[in-house]
């Protein structure tokens, strides 16, 4: 069975680039984006309305816990959402089976459970978010500290809510993960080296049980 990696993590915690150096340090396969772009080809849908259901407009009070089938009043928004979500989870398993991978978000850590993926929770203090959001923010779109950590905070809690929503978990609870890392003034560079020997010492383990 194929190694996994998969990174969930905090707005601005800087997990996005840890899991990029990370298959480039292991040269593996790296999905992010990607998993959007192919959902939206198979869906037939834009890929940013793709994107705005997988990632911040989830329906709450639609329970559709992967692997769960249930019967509801009839509602095209809420076929579309089932249809992406289903999606979604048939094109991660598809990547993961190719080749060994670090996949980014996107309910990967559960979708992908059946292969006991190394899972990567990153986390940061707000002050170190804010600098990492404000070092790739175009400079015409400058906001406020208030309005970044509003922004911040609004991403976090559709993450949360989503992940809640297909999971049933709570999202970056530290008991579902392998690894929770605070990226807090560290520059992500200095420590793909350790989390990668960690997680090949981690699949040496479990291959000689």
């Amino acid at each position: 069975m194929n190694k996994i990696i998969t990174v969930s993590r905090e707005f601005g915690s800087g997990g996005r680039e840890l899991g990029k150096r990370l298959a480039e340090h292991l040269r593996i396969a790296y999905y992010d984006e990607e998993i959007i772009t192919e959902i939206a080809k198979k869906s037939g849908l834009a890929e940013e309305y793709v994107k705005s259901i997988v990632e911040r407009k989830t329906i709450t009070y639609y329970p559709i816990t992967i692997g769960r089938t249930l019967t509801t009043t009839f509602n095209p928004q809420l076929e579309l959402s089932a249809k992406i979500y289903a999606e979604q989870n048939n094109i991660i398993k598809e990547l993961a089976s190719k080749s060994d991978c670090v996949m980014i978000g996107r309910c990967s850590d559960y979708i992908l459970r059946e292969y006991n993926p190394f899972k990567i929770f990153v986390y940061a203090d707000m002050s170190s978010r804010l600098w990492r959001c404000r070092q790739r923010t175009p400079e015409k779109e400058y906001l406020s500290d208030t309005e970044m950590e509003s922004r911040i905070r609004g991403i976090d809690k559709g993450r949360a809510r989503y992940h809640e929503f297909l999971t049933g978990q709570t999202w970056g609870a530290k008991e579902n993960y392998s690894l929770c890392i605070n990226t807090s003034n560290i520059a992500i560079k200095d420590i793909v080296l350790p989390i990668a020997e960690l997680f090949k010492t981690i699949y040496m383990i479990s291959n000689d049980k």
